[in-house]
């Protein structure tokens, strides 16, 4: 054990930039946060002009349905908005609209894989909200300054909150992405966590073994990759066992993680809910779900990526490295599967190996996307090469010319199989149906007359019509004279 006496205990908050248009309350456009120019996407509500009312984005609202079903929730047909107040420079209003008491959906759960198995981690709440503006803190005239860009105010928030069920840092990055895979496959995030469209933040403590209080916690913020989160976590649980084994005690607190030098960072101490005084938004009404929306959004959902993923296992059996691969992304899956839709007799494992790499390692080269080939073209190649009517070679080159020049595939293919050597079954079979028409002649051989061999020799030279090389042909030749 890691932690003598101690169990790890961590549950994830997760900020979610829903994928909309317009921002949550008003018609401002969603707007590249590394390209747009500061505040220029901005307006009286989302900069909280004083008696500018927010009208709540629909389209806002069916993402969030969408990843809180995909989630397993209990969406409450009856949510409502919440003022959460607190006081920061990007926060022009002075409150956030957030839901707190009746949110849109709670009660989750997200199945992950791990090395110790299947592990079940409860969805605590998920709650849509605005987002808050953006410092710049920047050096002019030798003087630092931290300047508000108001962009990102009232942008589109799901917040995903689980319970503290990851024990482990390998629990804590299968979470993190799973719950990634489904932002995807619902098509809500893109799972772009070095842009910010993506805040996953962990709060971690240590609870000793034996007793039910889980111990004082710390939040994590400031991560930009799961690469992050994971050595954040990590450090974090290093951190507070040596405080505790010291005999010292944990202050719940907000620290960021600071990638240069691989450690926490305090940024001030941890808030609790009644610090932020949340009381129900006067200017929205509550958010109706009827039953019709649920159905309707519930049968539009994808095959999620566990039960994509349990489902290609069984189907498919193909390495848990590849399987993985194919899964994370829903257009993969769903290119693997077209594949073998064109072309049923094409070996899965064949098609899943070539679409991972080399079918990757081109459009990496070539700079190109994935619709730079059809399943039906990359299933008429995949069928030429299982049927050896062309080398691995020759299938990677017209792959890549395809890619570049969108060549016709079937005409590079039949191109290649008229200039084609033979494969070694080919020749086998040429050569067995040689000797079965010279019978005579391979009795004279087998009598001793070593000139018939040559005679059979040419015979099959005149066949293959130099798509063999002679020292191949002499040497399976004799092989099948010396098996008569």
């Amino acid at each position: 054990m890691k932690y003598p006496g101690y169990q790890p205990t961590i549950g994830i908050e997760v900020h979610a930039v829903m994928k909309t248009k317009t921002k949550l309350f008003c018609n401002c456009p969603v707007v590249n946060p590394v390209h747009a120019e500061p505040n220029t996407a901005i307006c009286p509500i989302c900069t909280g002009v004083p008696g500018a009312m927010p009208v709540l984005n629909r389209h806002a609202v069916e993402q969030a349905l969408r990843v809180s079903l995909a989630l397993g929730c209990h969406i409450n047909q009856t949510s409502i908005f919440a003022r959460k107040s607190y006081f920061y420079p990007d926060l022009p209003k002075g409150y956030q609209i957030s839901q707190y008491e009746l949110p849109i959906a709670e009660n989750g759960l997200i199945k992950v894989h791990t090395s110790q198995g299947i592990k079940s981690i409860r969805i605590r709440r998920a709650h849509i909200e605005e987002d808050t503006g953006k410092l710049q803190h920047r050096l002019i005239e030798d003087r630092s300054v931290s300047l508000v860009d108001l962009n990102r105010s009232s942008v589109p928030l799901l917040e995903i909150v689980t319970e503290p069920d990851m024990h482990s840092v390998e629990e804590v990055r299968a979470y993190a992405e799973m719950l990634i895979k489904i932002l995807r496959y619902t098509g809500v995030n893109d799972g772009e966590l070095e842009l910010g469209m993506l805040r996953i933040e962990p709060n971690v403590s240590l609870k000793k073994i034996g007793q039910d209080k889980l111990g004082n916690r710390t939040e994590v913020k400031n991560l930009n990759s799961v690469r992050s989160l994971e050595r954040a976590v990590a450090f974090e649980l290093d951190r507070q066992y040596q405080i505790l084994r010291q005999g010292g005690k944990i202050k719940q607190q907000t620290v960021g993680w600071d990638e240069t030098n691989q450690i926490t960072i305090l940024q001030r101490s941890k808030e609790d809910a009644e610090d932020y005084r949340y009381f129900p938004e006067p200017d929205l009404p509550p958010l109706v779900i009827d039953d019709q929306w649920l159905v309707q959004t519930k049968a539009q959902l994808p095959e999620l990526p566990f039960a994509k993923q349990q489902r290609f296992q069984q189907t498919y059996q193909l390495p848990e490295n590849i399987l993985t691969w194919l899964v994370a992304e829903k257009d993969r899956a769903d290119f693997f599967e077209a594949t073998l839709e064109v072309a049923p007799s094409l070996s899965p494992s064949l098609v899943a190996t070539w679409q991972t790499n080399e079918l990757t390692a081109i459009l990496k080269t070539t700079e190109a996307n994935t619709t730079a080939i059809t399943p039906t073209n990359f299933a008429l190649l995949l069928t030429a090469l299982q049927e050896e009517h062309i080398d691995r070679k020759k299938a990677k080159s017209i792959l890549t010319t395809h890619i570049q020049t969108n060549a016709d595939i079937q005409e590079a293919i039949q191109n290649a199989k008229s200039n084609a050597q033979l494969s070694p079954t080919e020749l086998s079979i040429l050569i067995q149906t040689t000797l079965s028409s010279h019978p005579h002649e391979v009795e004279k051989f087998q009598a001793g007359n070593q000139a018939t061999f040559n005679w059979l020799f040419g015979q099959i030279m005149q066949a293959v019509k130099g798509k063999a090389s002679p020292s191949t042909i002499k040497i399976e030749l004799k092989k099948q004279l010396d098996q008569k």
